[in-house]
């Protein structure tokens, strides 16, 4: 059974200068690249997900920014298939799940962004829909979050989503681990 490398997001908006930054976001796309580039010299299935603003009060990825687009470190090649989303699941109205059921994919390795909102939801929905999944922790970005009068800074809303993840929804790994 082959294996699919889905990237979640990988969006100039989550980047230095977009209109929201994610901590880690270069480190996590370079790790992203290096499994792109594993999976495309293998000739191994990708698919690129890419979040769309469908909401009127929408602050980042509008449709037809440069925000919007893809990263140019995992940016597409010619054939690769890039799937539009309006919600952080991923499979939620979309074509996701039956491009990977029609290859044959059952097993999934995910990275992206952001690890608190869309990874989640889609690791979760990935494992519900009957999905092995792979998470590579380090190929994910977040950002610092506020409950209440708190800050959960950046490193702990990644550690904590990760852990949650890891062992029931995913099998959390590094990039290293993955591609030794």
């Amino acid at each position: 059974m082959s294996q699919a490398l889905i990237l979640i997001d990988i969006q100039n908006d989550y980047f230095p200068g977009g209109r929201m930054t994610l901590d880690g976001a270069d480190a996590a796309a370079e790790n992203a690249a290096r499994l792109l580039e594993r999976f495309r010299t293998q000739g191994r299935p990708l698919f690129h997900i890419q979040h769309l603003a469908a909401q009127p009060n929408a602050t980042f990825f509008l449709p037809g920014t440069t925000g919007a687009e893809l990263h140019p470190r995992v940016a597409p090649r010619a054939g690769e298939l890039v799937i539009q989303k309006n919600f952080p699941n991923a499979f939620r109205d979309t074509k996701l799940e039956i491009e990977l059921l029609s290859r044959g994919i059952r097993e999934l390795l995910v990275a992206g962004n952001m690890t608190h909102m869309c990874i989640d939801a889609s690791v979760r929905a990935a494992f519900d829909l009957g999905f092995s999944v792979d998470l590579a922790f380090d190929a994910c970005a977040t950002r610092t979050l506020k409950f209440g009068d708190k800050e959960v800074p950046a490193e702990q809303v990644q550690g904590s989503f990760i852990a949650a993840l890891s062992g029931t929804y995913a099998k959390a790994c590094s990039t290293a681990q993955l591609l030794a």
